[in-house]
């Protein structure tokens, strides 16, 4: 109960300062993620240990699981339909090829130069293959920054939290029960088409129930539509679990997508209505990942931890996108450089991590340790360089906007 009243305190001083200092975030490199994380870190086992979140413990993954509901269920609403039509194929080759590269060279460098088995290092590369689309919202929100670019990353950091989610469960399952003991057919075919087919059977009866039209449509606020879509979510994550069979993370990522296509005015009123809650779920994940953390931790690997954050950062992203986007056109060398290495990573890979940490998975410490260092670094270094990158990239659009007009012909007739 102490613990609880403390948890209390913290939360709501973290609010009142978060709403204050938040317009001078906006022009600092430090974010409210970084001030959150860091405020977790000072309070918990790395500073004061005001607040005592010693993983594993029940509360660790009860939020987990709360936040994965929550920010699943709010990115898979927000994959529009026409976006996806229209604005595909970049999207699609950075989440078909580019995600899977950066998994496979994160964990590559987390097995040879941190010493985890191959297991272990798919975990991790499971963890940081996701980017985070809070800390994208600068880049995206720039007009001045070319909008092909700024859709196809909005796009790849609200779908990629989803598709992290399969290997993420299968990784740290095999590693709960044992590599030998893991049957990978049971998985796929329990977990995740399971866990697909109910997402799709509830996101359209989800879609189906609520009336389009009419006066009855008319007659229910605002309000109430947010909460039936919270309740959806709700109610298709305790479906699964109670059913034991099928993932209920990936039915609810899967059933949020439907119903955010077949009502779109279902999405509209969450984007308005909900966004406050999502953002009181993230800022728990954030203390609480940051009070688990101490700098004993976050180094005991040592260089090699420091390596496997430079190749996160500098390595893997950019050349899993260069890669990708061979052959594409569309986007000139300087917007392929600036879509390389803006990948930050964040709530994704903070909420996994503490998913696998409260269930208890073996080496998840060493992992979660790992992970934690790489995205604590990309706060910092995203921070640092997206607005400056965002301008850069909008003065070079417009100046070869501008050579190109040079270069076109003078109508007949003028001059």
């Amino acid at each position: 109960m102490e613990e609880f009243r403390t948890a209390m305190i913290v939360l709501g001083a973290l609010l009142v300062l978060g709403a204050l200092v938040s317009g001078l975030t906006r022009r600092s490199f430090l974010s409210l993620t970084a001030l959150y994380v860091l405020a977790g870190f000072a309070l918990g086992q790395g500073g004061l240990e005001v607040l005592d979140f010693t993983a594993p413990e029940g509360f660790v993954e009860d939020l987990a699981i709360v936040a994965l509901v929550v920010i699943l269920f709010r990115d898979g609403l927000e994959v529009e339909g026409e976006m996806l039509q229209r604005e595909w194929r970049l999207p699609l080759r950075k989440l078909v090829l580019a995600m899977p590269i950066t998994a496979v060279i994160i964990a590559a460098a987390g097995h040879w130069i941190a010493g985890l088995t191959w297991l272990e290092a798919a975990l991790l590369g499971s963890l940081l293959s996701p980017t985070d689309p809070v800390l994208s919202s600068s880049v995206v929100t720039n007009p001045r920054v070319p909008r092909l670019i700024r859709h196809s990353l909005n796009l790849e950091s609200g779908l990629n939290d989803g598709l992290a989610l399969p290997p993420v469960l299968a990784f740290s399952a095999a590693l709960a029960v044992g590599e030998s003991d893991f049957v990978w057919w049971r998985f796929i075919l329990e977990d995740l088409t399971i866990g697909f087919a109910a997402g799709l059977a509830l996101g359209w009866a989800a879609s189906r129930l609520l009336p389009r039209s009419g006066p009855y449509q008319e007659a229910i606020p605002e309000h109430q539509k947010v909460l039936y879509a919270i309740g959806v979510a709700v109610l298709t994550y305790g479906l699964l679990a109670v059913a034991e069979h099928g993932n209920p993370f990936i039915a609810v990522y899967v059933c949020a997508m439907v119903l955010g296509i077949r009502r779109p005015d279902v999405r509209r009123h969450v984007e308005r209505g909900a966004s406050e809650i999502v953002e009181i779920v993230k800022l728990g994940v954030f203390v609480v990942f940051g009070a688990i953390l101490t700098l004993d931790g976050l180094f005991q690997d040592g260089w090699a931890a420091v390596a496997v954050v430079i190749v996160t950062l500098l390595v893997a992203r950019p050349v899993a996108v260069w890669l990708a986007l061979l052959g594409v056109h569309s986007v000139d060398r300087e917007g392929k450089a600036f879509m390389a290495w803006f990948g930050p990573k964040g709530v994704a890979t903070m909420t996994y991590s503490l998913l696998i940490l409260g269930q208890g998975v073996p080496a998840a410490a060493e992992i979660t340790n790992l992970a934690a260092l790489c995205v604590v670094t990309s706060i910092i270094a995203h921070g640092l360089t997206d607005t400056p990158g965002a301008n850069w990239m909008a003065r070079h659009t417009e100046r070869a906007e501008a050579e190109r007009r040079a270069r076109e012909p003078e109508p007949a007739g003028t001059g």
